[in-house]
């Protein structure tokens, strides 16, 4: 069989029968969700709520009855083992119960009143035990907190540029949606929606774990923050080489570019971060998602001397809009769920079971890869849990790129999913949560032999 009939090793037309099969079955199982999509969906631009919805490989989306613990029910009465767990944004769970219990008690004393509470304090004290002694900020997301970090970051250096790596993840701040061309020069990335600025302007790309490209970046004097993750988590994962952040950190200081590490995915690793796990030295720091337990929370802060400069900067300012803060940022409910989340669910005892299960996972996927010796591989951080479809480790984001294989993952995803499996859409990233149990875990494990058994099946 010529190479060009395969997909990762997979035969092109087995990838599209599976496909092709799953999708009916997804369809013909769920006739109350059909139903109520056809009724209610038509208000939504293009029929969901929120675009991305539509990335999901499903014919159409599966409308959640309840969640709790590490399990979805769909409308139709399909409970379903959920190793996405809101890409990242209920890790600890569904519905944690202090962090319910919590919501109920201040949804009873007030939303939001732009004014700090008791709760803020303590939530303030939590955060430097938990993720070190820095001087903290609170946002609504870890979009938001990157891009009040950068502009910190810019008003303290004078520099115009953030450097960032190929295919990092930092929500949708602006400067992050940077690549590479042919020439290794900075471009925008093909497919931003109105676009308009040319973001090379105000951001440079290297690749991660680039090292002399990092200081080809630092030496041009233009770059004012490096704004990476511990590991690049958004296309297919990718380890730091050894040594990478520990140069990084020496770069930054010789160069005067302040590091900002963004723990936003990496928070799987072990409690504190991947930061506090390795011993890595940022200038700020930032995560979201599941900081608060589920409720939309993100935190970021800076090192006392770097918020001595900020405050130096910031009184100097001309009076006006800062051009930093929300108003619904930092209201009561985010303190409250920061409080219960911080003290009692992001807990030594959570993490240890969370690593226990995830290796666990990655043992089980690495066995089924190698039974029917396909040339993949896994990568696990923490709870934080990959197959790729192609030989690794992987080195940048690059080689990222060329192992992701969407209409692959897609027939595989869906498949997992008729096996009562949820894995997170946008790659094949799996999560494992306090409230995961053993048992799910085999399921998954099963159902991805199951369906490789097809896609690998000797003839």
């Amino acid at each position: 069989m010529k190479s060009s009939e395969l997909i990762a090793g997979v035969p092109r037309d087995r990838i599209e029968a599976l496909a092709s099969r799953e999708a009916a079955r997804f369809s013909q199982s769920r006739p109350n969700t059909r139903a109520a999509l056809a009724a209610g969906a038509a208000s939504y631009l293009d029929g969901v709520p929120l675009h991305w919805m539509k990335d999901w490989p499903m014919p159409f989306p599966m409308l959640v009855a309840t969640a709790e613990g590490a399990r979805l029910t769909d409308i139709d009465g399909y409970g379903i083992d959920d190793f996405c767990l809101g890409d990242t944004g209920s890790m600890f769970g569904h519905s944690p119960k202090p962090v319910a219990k919590a919501i109920r008690k201040q949804a009873r004393r007030g939303l939001t009143y732009m004014l700090p509470t008791d709760d803020a304090l303590e939530a303030g004290r939590l955060l430097t035990e938990r993720f070190g002694n820095f001087r903290w900020q609170i946002a609504t997301t870890a979009t938001d907190a990157n891009r009040f970090a950068l502009r910190v970051a810019r008003a303290i250096t004078g520099k115009p540029k953030v450097m960032v790596f190929t295919g990092c993840y930092h929500g949708t701040v602006d400067e992050t949606f940077v690549t590479l061309d042919a020439d290794n020069n900075t471009i925008s990335r093909p497919g931003l929606l109105g676009q308009v600025a040319d973001l090379s302007l105000t951001a440079t790309a290297v690749e991660f774990n680039d090292i002399a490209g990092v200081e080809a970046a630092l030496a041009t004097g233009e770059i004012a923050a490096i704004l990476t993750e511990p590991v690049m988590t958004n296309s297919c994962m990718v380890l730091p080489a050894p040594g990478f952040h520990e140069a990084l950190r020496k770069l930054a200081t010789r160069h005067g570019a302040i590091l900002i590490i963004d723990e936003t995915h990496t928070i799987s690793s072990g409690l504190g971060g991947y930061t506090a796990v390795h011993g890595l030295k940022p200038d700020m720091f930032v995560v979201g998602k599941c900081v608060a337990g589920g409720m939309p929370t993100a935190v970021w802060g800076m090192t006392e001397d770097l918020a001595r400069s900020y405050i130096a900067v910031n009184a100097g300012r001309a009076s006006g809009h800062s051009g930093m803060g929300t108003t619904l940022s930092a209201n009561p409910m985010q303190f409250a769920c920061l409080r219960a989340n911080l003290s009692e669910v992001m807990t030594p005892k959570a993490y240890a079971h969370m690593e226990k299960g995830a290796a666990r996972l990655e043992a089980g996927l690495a066995r089924v890869i190698a039974a029917h010796d396909a040339p993949w591989h896994v990568v696990r951080v923490g709870a934080r849990v990959e197959f790729i479809c192609a030989p690794g480790p992987l080195r940048n984001g690059a080689e990222a790129a060329k192992a992701h294989q969407p209409v692959l993952e897609a027939a595989i995803h869906m498949g997992l999913l008729n096996r009562g499996c949820l894995i997170a859409p946008f790659h094949n990233m799996m999560l494992v949560s306090p409230a995961t149990r053993k048992r799910q875990i085999d399921r998954l494990i099963a159902a991805f032999d199951e369906i490789l058994t097809d896609l690998f099946a000797r003839k």
